[in-house]
């Protein structure tokens, strides 16, 4: 159910950076070059395999991605970014959309879908979408990690209790399960909730199920 996880420092605050994949490249300098007008950072990529080899996947951010890419497909190329584990939200456009794409892409975690030609306007509002999408997985997977490491500072035993806590186990059953006393429950039970820096039990549930949800 839960297990304890070492955690990875962060790096310090980046600005986010948007990604444009379009192997056309009057678009892509034209996307580049709009962003950067906005004091945004941008940098452009003619195909996948050549944004993977210079991606900061530790950077905030999101991915302005055509759909039609030579070799490997956008829609096949977000599925693989999903397979990595690389959450950066991704924006979609196309000069060839149709329902069914769309809604593959959407499905699929998309954030928009663009069809071409697209208002400046338009495609600002998705990145902006985009980002602070990014921006909210990142709060929770802080969030996480925080949870993570008050976890790494319990015994083997207090992990047990906690584990009985957040199921809703009386201290009286979990002395049973565990086989010690009643007293030793509540000793260990006060150590999760002062180690874990948890209020109430309901407190204890919301923070284990932050990580256990992920």
């Amino acid at each position: 159910m839960f297990e304890r996880k070492p955690v990875v420092p962060k790096p310090a605050h980046q600005s986010p950076i948007v990604y444009v994949i379009d192997d056309d490249l009057s678009m892509r300098e034209s996307l580049v070059d709009l962003f950067k007008s906005l004091r945004m950072e941008a940098s452009g990529f003619e195909h996948a395999n050549e944004f993977l080899k210079n991606v900061d996947h530790g950077r905030p951010g999101c991915i302005l991605l055509d759909v039609r890419l030579p070799g490997l497909s956008g829609l096949d190329f977000q599925n693989q970014l999903e397979a990595m584990g690389n959450r950066l939200p991704v924006v979609f456009m196309t000069g060839f959309g149709d329902i069914p794409m769309s809604v593959r892409a959407m499905k699929a975690g998309a954030v928009d879908f663009l069809t071409k030609p697209f208002r400046d306007q338009d495609v600002l509002d998705a990145v902006a979408a985009a980002i602070e999408k990014d921006g909210m997985l990142r709060r929770e997977s802080a969030a996480s990690d925080a949870v993570n490491s008050l976890v790494g500072t319990l015994t083997p035993r207090e992990l047990e209790v906690m584990k009985a806590v957040v199921k809703g186990l009386m201290n009286k059953q979990i002395a049973f399960d565990l086989g010690i006393s009643e007293i030793t429950v509540k000793l260990h039970r006060g150590n999760v909730m002062r180690k874990m820096q948890a209020r109430s039990v309901a407190d204890l549930v919301r923070m284990v199920e932050a990580v256990t949800t992920r």
